[in-house]
């Protein structure tokens, strides 16, 4: 007969290597930067050596690869949805919800690129980064007639990405709730973009 602990099965499986490493490593390179941050660094928060660090991935560009690519994956999704902003209120009501989605769900994600973008480049992931913001802002001249109308675009989508990254506390305490935050930056985002007066300036 096979003893067990009395609470081992109240306690959560290990997730895999690789995602605890992405996990972690996004955590570091949001609160440390890139540069500040070691593999040595992330394989002792982890709990690994460096070496099962290296067989997962093959370097600190290829981790921070994997730990952007998703929110890079989700931000060309909903890229689309920038037309909507001027062709119906729904259309614009469902982009702004699918942004700050967006923000709420990869905010270290969104911090690091704020934040080291410029610094980065020449890094595949960064440059991809970087490419999907000049398209969205492609879309923008495109999609929008007046100046005006454009830089409330920008205001409010940029604003929110940086009220909600810019003053981050990672240790977490500081933080507001998702369930407060997203129907406010809803709000302010939405009051924003409401259609102005034509006004060219």
């Amino acid at each position: 007969m096979t003893l067990s602990h009395p609470d081992s099965s109240a306690r959560a499986p290990r997730p895999s290597a690789s995602v605890e490493l992405r996990s972690i490593a996004i955590e570091q390179f949001a609160s440390a930067g890139f540069a500040g941050t070691s593999l040595q660094q992330i394989a002792d928060l982890a709990g690994y050596s460096k070496s099962s660090v290296l067989y997962h991935f093959a370097s600190k560009e290829a981790l921070l690869e994997a730990a952007l690519g998703p929110a890079l994956d989700r931000l060309e999704q909903i890229l689309p949805g920038v037309g909507g902003l001027s062709s119906s209120p729904q259309a614009r009501a469902r982009f702004i919800e699918d942004f700050i989605d967006f923000l709420l769900e990869y905010r270290l994600e969104v911090h690091t690129f704020i934040n080291q973008g410029q610094s980065l480049r020449g890094i595949p992931v960064i440059d991809r980064g970087n490419a999907i913001i000049g398209a969205l802002a492609a879309s923008l001249t495109t999609g929008f007639s007046s100046t005006q109308q454009k830089i409330r675009f920008g205001v409010a989508l940029g604003g929110a990405a940086y009220a909600l990254v810019g003053g981050m506390n990672f240790a977490g305490d500081d933080l507001l709730p998702p369930e407060e935050v997203r129907p406010a930056l809803i709000a302010t985002v939405s009051e924003l973009l409401a259609p102005a007066a034509p006004t060219d300036v």
